[in-house]
């Protein structure tokens, strides 16, 4: 992964990584994520993660899509029911993300300012 990718701490993953940086790059809104799963089927890469919901983390599971993996096909974006996967140029997406994410397992983020993005957002 490169040095300057915006987030402490990626988890490592046993999957395959990109060739390339893409153009644009899929973020989930993850307050209005229903857990669905319905992006994952499209997915040609695998790179959308189950995430425990915030509140009931057994029974409210969110869907975060790995960055450093996504390829910006937009399948997940176009077949997503709930429309919360919206596409980003690709430096655009890496800011947008924390700031849509809820709860991650996949990053690093500050868990305050995701907490803090989420309630300004509702």
């Amino acid at each position: 992964m490169d040095n300057d990718f915006p987030y402490r701490y990626k988890i490592e993953v046993d999957k395959a990584t990109r060739a390339k940086e893409p153009k644009q790059t899929a973020v989930i809104d993850q307050t209005g994520c229903t857990g669905c799963e319905a992006c994952i089927a499209f997915c040609p890469v695998d790179c959308i993660e189950i995430v425990p919901g915030p509140e009931h983390p057994d029974f409210m599971k969110l869907v975060e899509v790995d960055l450093a993996r996504c390829i910006g096909c937009q399948l997940c974006a176009r077949y997503c029911p709930w429309e919360t996967i919206d596409m980003w140029p690709y430096e655009e997406g890496l800011e947008m993300a924390p700031r849509l994410t809820i709860r991650s397992l996949v990053y690093d983020y500050d868990p305050e300012q995701m907490h803090e993005s989420a309630e300004s957002r509702s």
